[in-house]
């Protein structure tokens, strides 16, 4: 078969990258037409950032009936490919029928458009833009995609690996029915835990407060994201338009804040997914589809939410009125072993391990009794250590029996039982 790449230069053939989709997947359930507009602003300068320091090119694939068989897109960020061991551009927006020679032809089309401009190495598929949309080759789970995400036959992957490609990175959506008897116990307890301790505050959204929530929200993920590969840190601006941009589907009551001493450490960001009404749009977001929209979210069609959790690391010098017993437990459950020694005699020892040396001697000055020492294994971890009988059964027991484990419940009864 003699293809025909054609590049996307006018409105015709732009509006042909559109709609090929549309008919490609029509006999397909689970597909769902994106909205137009999220498409097209990928590619338009004046909307997409990424053009000021990149560059993208867009082919339609037809055969020799002149029939439309498949669209790709390659662009490269000049700022962030030299960035890679190797100078990396991307692909993506890559739809194709099952023919390897097609696929191909769109393959290699991106892959002599980048080495043109000094690329060594090509991602895909992937977004000329942020993460959260447009990206990755869906291989399992072939159910109605979220909002602004991809979706594929499942012969797209033999299409991607017999060309080269291989796994870089796997990104993982989980889903889970909202029904309180599923929530395991030591999630709740640790829950509880958490709840009781004074330090920590959580609260939900309120509207009219939304240059507090965007600055708690930049501190939260730049602290817990900015720092892995292909990462960049937010700014203000780029909250607040986030925010604008989510306000008119948002419930304040799916989202929600953590303090620890009124400092940010936490957010948890559910929104409904809209989905379940660009559905009954068929790609359009005029003021005909911005009324059906609203129609249909009168109607509650979103019958799911979707979310994200950000949380970073927070380091405190510990005191003792900060280590609560809810908080050794914790951190017991977590860290902490209770050892039963059967050599010449029975010998009992009650450990924590911790890379923070200044929060084990807060725990030994919590429970008034045992020592310290570094771990044998030079691997920069302390270990807190009881063994004293009189210690161990007048206060290491009593105290776990006073505050149950979770984790090492079953560990602390054989140990307590000895």
């Amino acid at each position: 078969m003699q293809y025909t790449l054609i590049e996307v230069n006018d409105k015709k053939t732009a509006r042909e990258f559109i709609l090929f989709p549309v008919r490609l997947y029509k006999n397909d359930p689970n597909y769902i037409r994106p909205l137009d507009v999220d498409v097209e602003k990928v590619f338009d300068p004046k909307q997409n950032k990424l053009f000021r320091q990149g560059e993208c090119i867009r082919w339609i694939l037809k055969d020799e009936q002149g029939n439309t068989v498949g669209r790709v897109a390659a662009f490269v960020d000049h700022k962030s490919a030299i960035k890679n061991e190797q100078p990396t551009g991307g692909m993506g927006f890559f739809d194709c029928i099952d023919d390897e020679e097609a696929a191909f032809t769109l393959f290699d089309a991106c892959k002599k458009w980048l080495e043109a401009r000094g690329m060594e190495a090509m991602d895909g598929p992937i977004n000329f833009g942020e993460r959260d949309r447009w990206w990755g080759c869906l291989v399992e789970g072939f159910t109605p995609p979220n909002y602004c995400n991809n979706y594929n036959f499942p012969y797209y992957r033999r299409l991607f690996e017999a060309y080269g490609f291989q796994d870089y990175f796997r990104q993982i959506t989980y889903h889970v029915p909202i029904d309180d008897s599923r929530l395991n116990p030591v999630i709740r307890e640790k829950a509880r835990r958490i709840s009781a301790n004074p330090h920590y505050r959580f609260e939900h959204i309120r509207k009219g407060n939304d240059d507090k929530y965007v600055k708690d929200f930049l501190s939260i993920y730049n602290r817990a994201w900015a720092k892995f590969p292909g990462v960049k840190p937010l700014n203000e601006l780029q909250v607040k338009a986030m925010f604008k941009a989510i306000k008119p589907i948002m419930d304040e009551r799916l989202i929600w804040f953590g303090y620890y001493d009124e400092e940010p450490i936490a957010c948890f960001l559910m929104i409904p997914e809209i989905n379940a009404i660009v559905r009954h749009l068929n790609g359009n977001f005029n003021l005909w589809g911005k009324i059906k929209f609203m129609y249909y979210k009168w109607r509650g069609v979103c019958k799911k939410s979707f979310g994200f959790v950000n949380q970073r690391t927070i380091r405190r010098k510990p005191s003792k009125d900060m280590i609560t017993p809810e908080y050794v437990c914790g951190f017991v459950d977590g860290e902490g072993c209770f050892y039963i020694l059967n050599t010449k005699r029975i010998a009992c020892e009650f450990q924590v391990s911790q890379k923070d040396l200044a929060v084990l001697k807060t725990m030994r000055e919590f429970f008034g009794c045992g020592y310290i020492k570094p771990k044998y294994d030079k691997s920069g971890t302390y270990v807190y250590l009881v063994k004293n009988i009189r210690d161990l059964s007048t206060k290491i027991v009593p105290f776990f029996k006073a505050h149950p484990l979770i984790v090492k419940r079953v560990q602390f009864e054989k140990f307590a039982e000895v």
